[in-house]
């Protein structure tokens, strides 16, 4: 077996886990039963002791450990990680698993985007066309909220995506290793929410839940996804995140019993399909250039 084989069989392999773990992210945040700002508190806790373990044991062992914030673009990044922290857990609390989840899906179109406008890379026209079907399922999701508490929650779950996406695009910009800057942005809504849990009282009825997340669940995950781009493609990788899109929802409904109202499975269904047909042209066109160059390269 080629080397090349073996690494995108590893590359599959890490990805996949990395994705499947985090399908457990929103599930553990309800399986802890707490008030949100106790929950983002413990959460953010548990996430950075464990990135600076992670990162302390990885400095030991090697010099080549990554900084934790590469320069003051770093620290943007941290602190784009770090409010996209706070809306998510907004998000959780002020709309539908599947309405959540659905919307953050909407994470990538957003960074091929931020890329057309700051960064000149202009999106292909079937990359266009996916935004466009994604924006229809958005809309569609949306349109159950209207009129109820859920537009709230729906809104912040935008707003997550486009800061997450944010995020990503200052990175790309940056070019610098940016592994543990999440890790490390979790340090903002760890004060904000100790200043608010100082006023409005701590509350976690099953904290082992929210520990399980953010001291294991966040870092394997992050891990996984962030080593995959070394051996697979953007768009292989892209693909795996879809994970938590498809199956957090499912946890949610067996374990809470909270089915997903029609409109956010017709919307839902509508982002995948995009997503996921998007991503499968972008892999498919990728090779063909990568075949077209090597022929046209000289002997």
């Amino acid at each position: 077996m080629s080397t090349h084989s073996t690494d995108h069989r590893k590359g599959l392999l890490l990805t996949f886990i990395g994705g499947l773990t985090l399908t457990a992210d929103i599930p553990l945040i309800r399986l802890a039963d707490g008030e949100a700002w106790s929950i983002l508190l413990a959460r953010c806790a548990a996430t950075f002791i464990a990135g600076v373990i992670f990162w302390s044991v990885w400095r030991w062992l090697s010099p080549k450990a990554p900084p934790l914030l590469p320069g003051g673009l770093g620290v943007l990044v941290a602190a784009l990680y770090g409010l996209g922290s706070i809306t998510f857990i907004v998000a959780v609390y002020n709309t539908s698993t599947a309405n959540l989840v659905f919307i953050l899906a909407f994470t990538t179109m957003f960074s091929a985007l931020l890329s057309w406008v700051f960064l000149k890379h202009r999106p292909a026209n079937a990359t266009l066309l996916a935004m466009a079907v994604m924006i229809i399922g958005v809309l569609i999701i949306v349109r159950d909220s209207i009129g109820s508490g859920n537009l709230f929650g729906d809104l912040v779950a935008l707003g997550s995506a486009f800061i997450i996406a944010s995020a990503i695009t200052v990175s790309r910009h940056s070019g610098r290793n940016m592994g543990f800057t999440a890790l490390i942005g979790v340090l903002f809504p760890l004060l904000v929410a100790a200043a608010m849990v100082a006023k409005t009282g701590y509350r976690i009825e099953a904290p082992w839940w929210i520990v399980l997340n953010g001291a294991i669940v966040w870092p394997i995950s992050f891990y996984c996804l962030a080593t995959g781009p070394r051996f697979l493609s953007a768009p292989e990788v892209a693909m795996f995140y879809l994970l938590e899109t498809v199956l957090a929802p499912v946890w949610v409904w067996l374990i809470f019993s909270e089915a997903p109202s029609r409109n956010s499975l017709i919307g839902g269904t509508i982002l995948i399909v995009a997503l996921v047909a998007h991503s499968l042209w972008q892999l498919t066109h990728g090779r063909r250039r990568a075949a077209i160059r090597a022929l046209q390269q000289p002997a």
